[in-house]
């Protein structure tokens, strides 16, 4: 299962053309892909319109949607945190701690454009699916 993070819905949805993008546009059928909930907050915060909303929230949801946040991932992805700070690395975001620990607990690859989980992927495993 790849994960896709919001990073890349943010430019497919867009229309632009990225590494990851053209990787998502190419595996999209082929390929089994899923994204969290907290995934499918940010994408549907960060539309324009009702109407847009509707059409993307419709396209997600043939995808699978895994609820990413339960007492164990938020307990681990906090240790995640502190074990990635004492080694030099801040992660800006919270959710994403959240989503690089769910996939790494769970076995799934994330495909992203955001350099908040390349600490993850060096020091703790997390598997990244897409362009190198």
């Amino acid at each position: 299962m790849v994960i896709v993070d919001t990073t890349v819905w943010v430019d497919y949805l867009r229309g632009q053309a990225t590494p990851q993008t053209a990787w998502l546009h190419s595996k999209l059928t082929r390929q089994r892909m899923g994204l969290t909930d907290l995934i499918l907050c940010e994408v549907l915060q960060g539309v324009q319109n009702e109407s847009q909303a509707r059409r993307v929230e419709r396209s997600l949801r043939r995808l699978e949607i895994f609820a990413g946040v339960g007492d164990a991932i938020a307990a681990t992805a906090a240790h995640n945190y502190r074990l990635l700070r004492s080694h030099g690395h801040t992660v800006r975001k919270t959710i994403d701690c959240l989503i690089a620990t769910f996939c790494i607990e769970h076995g799934h690859e994330l495909l992203h454009a955001d350099r908040d989980f390349d600490p993850f992927e060096r020091l703790l495993g997390l598997r990244v699916a897409g362009p190198r």
